[in-house]
């Protein structure tokens, strides 16, 4: 699952108002890359929470689009369109990464999707990040709303969580400048 609903208010400055995850990066839309590293974890499926932008054509066509409608409410919307897709499809657990970090390798979905942990957490030299692994017994204690989605079950509820040491680099995109930097 790739969170890619937001609407990218920090990145969308100046004459080109153009979404974050759109702009281009390396030769594709900054999301390409995010979601093409969920693909090649070869996980079951690959669904992507679109919301403040279209991404067809801008992401890889193995991915099925989930639409959220309530994006703008927060994160936590967008989590919930993933878990109730995933209840529908009588899954056992979700991993859920971002479309803003394109710099984490399929080996972190992997390794996340590998451990039969209530919660698996990826951490970079140390640091929790995503993507999130997240059993189907841990899906009611999510928040229904806000701009929050797992980290306050995590944070609250350390007995669920296990951390997943991975390589690579979680660095989000939020910025022009972040763009600028990691080009």
């Amino acid at each position: 699952m790739v969170l890619a609903a937001g609407g990218g208010t920090r990145f969308r400055t100046g004459p080109d108002a153009a979404h974050k995850l759109l702009a281009s990066w390396h030769g594709h839309p900054l999301a390409w890359w995010s979601v093409s590293s969920a693909l090649a974890a070869g996980l079951d499926r690959t669904w992507v929470v679109t919301g403040a932008v279209d991404l067809a054509g801008g992401i890889p066509e193995q991915a099925e689009i989930l639409p959220n409608s309530a994006w703008a409410e927060g994160q936590a919307t967008s989590l919930q369109v993933a878990v109730a897709k995933a209840r529908v499809e009588g899954l056992d657990a979700i991993v859920v990464g971002l479309a803003d970090q394109p710099r984490v390798p399929s080996e972190a979905w992997r390794a996340v999707a590998r451990c039969d942990y209530p919660i698996a957490v990826a951490t970079y030299d140390g640091a929790r990040r995503n993507p999130v692994r997240l059993s189907a017994g841990v899906w009611d204690l999510l928040p229904q709303d806000g701009d929050e989605g797992a980290r306050s079950v995590i944070r609250d509820r350390a007995d669920l969580v296990i951390e997943v040491p991975c390589q690579g680099d979680p660095a989000d995109i939020d910025t022009r400048e972040d763009l600028k930097t990691w080009s």
